[in-house]
């Protein structure tokens, strides 16, 4: 979408639950499975895809590159609902957080997989938590 070729590395299950990089879009989805995707770029990937998204070089962490990055999230957890779709997902708005001192919620029990990414612009990650609902007793009779 951005014209940057990715390098995806080995996915592992996380230990805790902060964001990998300084800037972070974090989803939420919901439906007959509930859970957290979690985009998260280190400063420099970020302002490159935000200078790209806008067509306007970004130099610094602002409000344009905070609205870019939750627009990524949200393509992404897009496409995560579309191979999803036996789950009947929904998908929430982006929040975006700055910073790796915070703690994002994933579903109670569930430990996120992250997924690194290498660009030239510098280093991306993908998390995702995401756990199947029970089905309500008489339900769906």
């Amino acid at each position: 979408m951005l014209g940057c070729e990715l390098s995806r590395h080995d996915p592992f299950v996380k230990e805790g639950f902060q964001p990998e990089y300084e800037i972070s879009g974090i989803i939420g989805l919901s439906g007959k499975a509930k859970g957290t995707v979690v985009l998260s770029l280190n400063k420099e990937a970020a302002l490159q895809a935000a200078s790209t998204l806008l067509h306007e070089k970004q130099t610094e962490m602002n409000a344009e590159v905070t609205d870019a990055v939750g627009e990524l999230a949200n393509v992404i957890a897009g496409q995560a609902k579309a191979q999803l779709e036996h789950l009947a997902m929904s998908v929430s708005l982006p929040t975006v957080v700055t910073g790796t001192n915070v703690s994002i919620e994933f579903p109670s029990g569930v430990s996120p997989i992250c997924i690194p990414f290498e660009c030239s612009w510098g280093k991306i990650s993908v998390e995702v938590g995401l756990v199947e609902q029970p089905v309500a007793v008489g339900a769906g009779a």
